[in-house]
């Protein structure tokens, strides 16, 4: 019977583990959920920020700070030249003007917010001065639902949950077994190594649905983050992650001793993805020779496909190459977990 099978009981007794773990229902539920909305708040739709600018006191710089105040979206300020440096080198101005002839911009050319402002000025201060456009143009701004911030994080804050329960909740459950002589008692058991393994995957499935229908559906009902995608693809793409990252978090601990061993390794293969995989940024930003090694992370062939799924509406024929790199990391790992997995 099913209800007697070793394999049934031990994802029991896994799923009642976690159960009792507040600090594991914690991670799993409310963690996601309070990142969520700490960085949908801080990177929410906002109107365009008003650019600083600090004038050099001087001659003319009265009125160069009056263009720049009346032209909108720029608060200049005249400032004796020690102070406007001062303000410049502590990032409270992007801009500096010097008047004169010719006008003097000062700006850090390595930010992007600078070389706005000198543009902003430069335009503000030049059509002041009678310059027309030799072409006429139009405006047409646009906000729309899957291109905010939001809309990007919540897919990869997903991968990233799949990601560290999934390793997390392996890891630490088969090391603390280990340590507590747990897995010597079941050595005299019926059961097979593998049904021991395959246990904690289960276990950690039972969890699965709960967490992603709360993590989706918080975005879509707070913050207004589209489903374009199927269901079904979404949820074929969160089970091929979840299994992944669990057979990841079953080789990283076959052979660990210790809470410390285990987390010294997991954080060794977790924290690159972290940075790399394009959780909270887009992976484009890292040079193109490191690309092709970025691409093949679990962690980004997963937040690139469910994204591609969620926010583009992407069938699962789109994102296969993607799909097969997870399964292949998920399969190579519990395979090789299996092997070489240490009861004591």
């Amino acid at each position: 019977m099913g209800g007697s099978s070793p394999l049934w009981q031990l994802t029991l007794a896994r799923f009642r583990e976690q159960l009792r773990q507040p600090e594991v229902l914690f991670w799993v539920f409310a963690f996601p959920l309070l990142l969520a909305v700490a960085l949908g708040l801080a990177f929410r739709n906002r109107p365009p920020e008003v650019i600083r600018v600090a004038v050099e006191a001087g001659r003319g710089a009265d009125s160069v700070a009056a263009i720049l105040n009346g032209a909108g979206g720029l608060h200049a300020a005249v400032s004796p030249p020690a102070r406007a440096a001062e303000q410049l080198r502590k990032g409270s101005v992007t801009l500096v003007v010097v008047p004169g002839e010719p006008l003097v911009y000062r700006f850090d050319s390595t930010r992007s917010e600078s070389r706005l402002a000198r543009l902003a000025t430069d335009d503000a201060l030049q059509r002041a001065l009678g310059r027309r456009d030799v072409r006429a143009v139009a405006e047409q701004k646009v906000m729309a639902r899957g291109s905010r911030y939001i809309d990007f994080l919540i897919p990869g804050l997903l991968g990233l949950n799949l990601m560290g329960t999934g390793m997390w909740g392996m890891g630490y459950a088969v090391v603390e077994a280990r340590k507590r002589k747990l897995m010597k008692r079941l050595l005299a058991s019926p059961m097979r190594r593998s049904q021991y393994l395959l246990s904690f995957i289960v276990a950690r499935l039972v969890m699965l649905g709960p967490e992603v229908v709360l993590l989706l559906g918080f975005g879509m009902l707070a913050f207004g983050v589209p489903m374009r995608g199927s269901v079904v693809s979404v949820a074929v793409l969160v089970l091929i992650g979840a299994m992944c990252f669990a057979g990841l978090g079953l080789l990283t601990a076959s052979r660990a001793r210790t809470t410390e061993m285990v987390s010294g390794l997991m954080n060794l293969i977790m924290m690159p993805m972290w940075i790399l995989s394009g959780v909270f940024f887009s992976s484009a930003n890292f040079p193109a020779a490191m690309q092709p090694l970025i691409k093949v992370l679990p962690l980004t062939a997963l937040n690139d496909a469910l994204r591609a799924v969620i926010l583009d509406g992407a069938s699962l024929a789109a994102v296969a190459l993607p799909a097969a790199i997870c399964v292949a990391w998920g399969a190579v790992s519990f395979a090789v977990a299996l092997k070489i997995f240490r009861w004591l």
